[in-house]
C-alpha cells in the first residue's frame, strides 16, 4: 500500500471524527483510494479498511466512552443511519446513537 493511500485514510478518518464530513463524503474520498469496505468495530476500536488490491489496513477509533447496553435497539439504528444518510447526523453523533442503541459495530 502506498502512503499516498495510507494519508488519505487517515485524514478521512480523523475529519469524519471531528464531524467535518459527511457520509457520502467520506465514501467518495475512500473510493478514490481504491477502499471497497471497511468494517467499524466498537468493541475493539478500530476501523479496518479493505482495498481492492486485497490490502487492508487498520486504524484505532477515536469513541465516546458509552457503554454498549446488552440491549438491541433496531429503531434506534435505523434512524441514525437515516439521519447520516441524509446529514442530519454527522459522525461523532453517530457514533454516540449507535452504541447506545446496542450496536457493536457495522461494515460498509
Amino acid at each position: 500500500m502506498n502512503l499516498n493511500t495510507k494519508e488519505v485514510i487517515e485524514i478521512c478518518a480523523h475529519e469524519s471524527n471531528a464531524g467535518l464530513l459527511t457520509f457520502p463524503e467520506v465514501l467518495g474520498r475512500l473510493m478514490t483510494v481504491g477502499v471497497e469496505s471497511y468494517f467499524a468495530d466498537y468493541r475493539n476500536q478500530s476501523t479496518t479498511y479493505y482495498l481492492s488490491s486485497n490490502e487492508r489496513y487498520i486504524l484505532s477509533m477515536e469513541m465516546p466512552s458509552i457503554d454498549i447496553p446488552i440491549s438491541f435497539n433496531k429503531d434506534g439504528i435505523v434512524s441514525a443511519i437515516r439521519g447520516a444518510q441524509s446529514d442530519m447526523v454527522r459522525y461523532p453523533e453517530f457514533l454516540r446513537l449507535t452504541i447506545s442503541a446496542g450496536c457493536v459495530g457495522y461494515m460498509v
